[in-house]
């Protein structure tokens, strides 16, 4: 089964599975998606 998913999560997904230790966004950006998706992942604490 295949699954669309936006950019922001592939880079999320990619960031997690490469071990990315530390990720920051400014609220309001586009870009804050990425640290919503990566925020998803059980191990990585995120505020």
């Amino acid at each position: 089964m295949r699954k669309l998913i936006s950019a922001n999560e592939v880079i999320a997904r990619g960031a997690y599975e490469t071990g990315v230790k530390v990720a920051v966004a400014y609220p309001g950006t586009p870009s804050k998606e990425i640290l919503k998706n990566k925020c998803q992942h059980e191990e990585i604490d995120c505020e």
